[in-house]
């Protein structure tokens, strides 16, 4: 059986699939195929853990490939601190793609958190719709992880080491870095992107 774990991103992810790997019977990775197309995208080995919060745009070929034969956990964080974790990465990932692309040029006095929380809420419903028919799903809280983490080992049927699994989750993994800023006033986020620019000038000068 496969097992997905669908997710916004930003919640715990890293850390699933590091405890996943104290799994015996079951392969385990995160983001493994995001670089692939066509049918291999989605061609994951069998018996298999995969994180990936880009799933979330791949739900109708995933129900094509998999269906309801499959195991999913919709992980989840609080919505709030995800959206702030989302907004120290503002200038980069899915969130750019998403207020650049997904919203079409989201305003850029747009308030980051808002378009965080919106971000969330799109991809979190989209995976509450897949579930929705769905035979063998859990929701999984980072709040309560090692609660939940021994509650997922019990229902896949893992095998392994799982005092080690639960210990994993005591470290955190992937954190946003805290030095990063977002900025909320227009004119700060020009500024902070123009600053940007000059810094990257000399290398486009010397590459001309």
């Amino acid at each position: 059986m496969n097992v997905f774990i669908l997710n916004t991103g930003r919640c715990g992810s890293t850390t699933f699939i590091k405890a996943c790997k104290h799994i015996r019977n079951y392969s385990a990775a995160h983001e493994s195929r995001v670089h692939l197309l066509g049918p291999a995208r989605l061609q994951y080995p069998p018996n298999h853990i995969e994180a990936d919060n880009r799933l979330s745009w791949f739900l109708g070929r995933l129900e094509q490939v998999y269906g309801d034969n499959a195991f999913y956990v919709h992980l989840q964080r609080n919505p709030l601190d995800t959206a702030h974790s989302f907004a120290k990465r503002y200038d980069f990932g899915i969130i750019t793609a998403y207020r650049s692309a997904v919203l079409i040029d989201c305003p850029p006095e747009s308030d980051p958190i808002k378009v965080c929380l919106d971000y969330c809420e799109t991809v979190n419903t989209n995976i509450e719709a897949f579930l929705a028919d769905k035979s063998h799903t859990m929701t999984f809280h980072l709040e309560q992880a090692q609660q939940d983490f021994e509650r997922f080992w019990q229902m896949v049927g893992a095998t392994g080491d799982l005092p080690a699994a639960l210990q994993t989750w005591d470290t955190t993994y992937n954190a946003a870095a805290t030095q990063r800023r977002y900025y909320t006033h227009p004119a700060l986020r020009y500024g902070h992107k123009a600053l940007r620019i000059l810094r990257k000038l000399p290398s486009f000068v010397s590459n001309a």
